[in-house]
């Protein structure tokens, strides 16, 4: 028996003697993996090391309280929740010393993973994102009816982030099912609480946002089981979301490199005494569940898995790839069967009916495609491409959504992980930044990271031509371009609208569809009623002609069409259509055919896709130019509100210029 008494305050309620024992173990288990852990760090074994020691009850309790069906989002101090979810411990040594049965194939390290075996998703460092795919996921979960919930843990740092408050708000708004878990330890890095927010408790936020919130100790492996086993219960009935406070404290460094020394002493003497593994095992001691003896020989148990997943992984290589396979990873596999239609009638559209018509199709093919996007349920969109969708199909799958860009997106993409397809209409393409770091970090990586998809389509009513101003008219589409992972798709004829759109959703992966606002209405041929698609990823030649190849895509097709006719030139004209991946096969050709080349698009010159466009066809087709690639492109400013200077903006002018160069060169 000990001869002191637990520090922590225990009540195992009606607990059986075999659970209590069980979390002890897995109370342990990530214990004596990170003590192992800092020992290959301090040999250069690992690279880097982000520790939980003191903080294993709230990771611990959180997933043994759960269902192991049901998603967790941990961060890089939840060790507890792999090794409670029973992941072979040879994977997790593999994981962190990049080795090919890791999950991530030596592409990123240590918790920045996702396992859908184990139904964990990691984090990525930016911290915030996974509060709102855990919402995502927690959509799902209440739109089929699942009564399962979601747990995404953050940090008391981690609150202080824009996408705390749009997951939070918009969890609270649509009522979902998820446990936000915060781990307050005392620092953001080395910045104490007292810097980081107001408030008395973070859970205090809770009632802004119309939530119940509790705060727990976060190192009483009972307290922390037994609230979230009892929360989980009463939202799996009842969807709603919750936070929960979770005090604790970090004994070890932000990660190992950067210490404790800003710590005051006696702040690491205090939480020392409250160390929830020591003092669990005080308590199970006192209660007669534990002995010296059983937990001698757990420890040998578990110091035998440890050695043993060791030395597996020991005996492989470091993970090596080739540049081929590397590629091949980037997109999750999809062989497009270009769909046609089964009847030849067909009716007069603009481009903004046909996005409706293959938007709609879309909805009725895929039962479990979900649309969401600020004021397009009732209002129809500012647009009104949703126009009369709630009607037919109802609430749940037609949602408008608060002011909260960057959370939808993180939802859409938590939808896929529970197999639905979600589109997010950005109200204006150039409202898309306060979304960037879900697209460019989340939806474009996740699939080279970890294998998972992302079947996510952004749609994005983009460019000038209107008057609309600086913040209503830019053509953001290189931003995109640059950034494997994503496909980017931008038609310009209502055909193409509908096919290339309804295509996007027959894709398993994130897609950016741009809309020129200048095309919606002013635009229209007969195109077929019937469901159908275009080839993703397929240029189109939409004049011939044998004198001057112009590369383009969008309004710029129409207006390129225009000016060569009113100038008589036997220009072709090619319509790129899909942005990334670019059909460099139809460039090549019509390269070959004319021998000159300019590149337009109303997007502004510098970083824009001609730069790309020009530099390949440089490289590749040098031999077979007559004359220098140009490119005509939007100025290199903000685009302009007044007509006057929007036209000057524009590169329509320069368009002009160029070929009138190109002609006499």
């Amino acid at each position: 028996m000990p001869t002191t008494k637990s520090a922590i305050q225990y009540r195992k309620g009606k607990l059986s003697k075999k659970l209590l024992f069980e979390l002890y173990e897995q109370l342990l288990r990530p214990r004596m993996v990170e003590e192992k852990m800092l020992i290959l760090l301090r040999q250069g074994k690992i690279s880097k090391w982000f520790s939980g020691i003191g903080q294993e009850a709230i990771s611990v309790g959180a997933t043994a309280a759960l269902d192991n069906d049901e998603l967790m989002f941990p961060m890089h101090r939840n060790l507890g929740v792999f090794t409670s979810r029973n992941i072979p411990l040879k994977r997790l040594f593999c994981q962190w010393q990049g080795k090919q049965p890791g999950f991530t194939k030596g592409r990123d390290r240590s918790f920045h993973f996702g396992t859908m075996e184990y139904n964990i998703v990691g984090m990525i460092s930016h911290l915030g994102p996974q509060l709102s795919l855990a919402s995502g996921v927690a959509l799902a979960n209440k739109i089929s009816k699942a009564g399962k919930v979601s747990i995404a843990f953050t940090g008391d740092g981690g609150t202080s982030q824009g996408e705390f408050h749009e997951a939070m708000n918009t969890a609270a708004v649509w009522q979902l099912p998820v446990i936000f878990v915060i781990e307050n330890n005392g620092y953001g890095l080395s910045t104490p609480v007292n810097e980081q927010y107001r408030c008395k408790t973070l859970a205090d936020r809770g009632k802004g946002y119309g939530m119940r919130s509790y705060t727990i100790d976060g190192n009483n492996i009972l307290e922390v089981y037994a609230t979230i086993k009892k929360l989980a219960t009463e939202i799996r009935k009842n969807p709603e979301p919750i936070i929960l406070e979770c005090n604790t404290f970090r004994m070890r460094g932000h990660e190992e490199a950067s210490g404790t020394k800003y710590v005051p002493e006696k702040l690491m003497t205090e939480w020392a005494i409250k160390d929830p593994l020591k003092n669990y095992e005080t308590f199970l001691l006192e209660e007669g569940i534990l002995t010296d003896k059983v937990i001698k020989d757990l420890r040998k148990n578990i110091k035998s898995e440890i050695e043993n997943g060791l030395a597996e992984a020991a005996e492989l290589d470091v993970v090596t790839s080739t540049p081929e396979a590397e590629l091949a990873d980037v997109y999750a596999p999809h062989f497009q069967e270009v769909v046609s239609p089964k009847t030849n009638q067909k009716s007069e559209k603009r481009v903004v009916d046909a996005i409706s018509d293959g938007l709609r199709q879309a909805m009725e093919k895929h039962d479990n495609l979900v649309l969401m996007g600020q004021d397009i349920a009732e209002y129809g969109g500012v647009f009104k491409i949703t126009d009369g969708f709630i009607k037919q199909f109802g609430k749940e799958r037609v949602r408008n959504t608060p002011l909260c860009e960057s959370a939808i997106i993180g939802i859409g993409l938590g939808l896929s992980m529970k197999s639905y397809k979600a589109m997010i209409e950005m109200q204006f393409a150039d409202f898309v930044t306060c979304g960037f770091n879900q697209i460019i970090n989340n939806l474009a990586k996740l699939h080279y990271r970890w294998g998972e998809n992302a079947d996510v389509v952004i749609r994005m009513p983009a460019g000038g031509g209107v008057g609309a101003g600086p913040f209503h008219s830019q053509s953001n589409e290189a931003w995109f371009s640059h950034t494997p992972g994503l496909k980017v798709v931008y038609p310009s004829t209502p055909h193409d609208a509908k096919g290339l759109l309804i295509a996007s959703f027959e894709d398993p992966n994130p897609i950016l569809f741009f809309e020129h606002k200048g095309l919606y209405r002013s635009l229209s041929e007969e195109i077929p009623d019937d469901y159908y698609t275009v080839e993703i990823g397929k240029a189109k030649v939409v004049r011939e002609g044998s004198v001057v190849s112009i590369i383009t895509y969008g309004q710029m097709v129409h207006k390129a069409k225009e000016l060569v006719e009113e100038m008589n030139i036997d220009a072709e004209i090619l319509d790129l259509r899909t942005l990334l991946p670019i059909d460099y096969d139809a460039v090549e050709t019509t390269v070959k055919k004319t021998n000159r080349v300019i590149i337009l698009h109303e997007d502004t010159l510098f970083g824009g896709i001609g730069g790309e466009l020009s530099a390949h066809i440089s490289e590749h087709y040098f031999e077979h130019l007559d004359a220098p690639v140009m490119r005509a492109a939007g100025l290199d400013t903000p685009i302009p509100f007044a007509k006057t200077l929007e036209k000057d903006f524009m590169p329509l002018g320069r368009l002009r210029e160029k070929l009138d160069r190109m002609i006499k060169y």
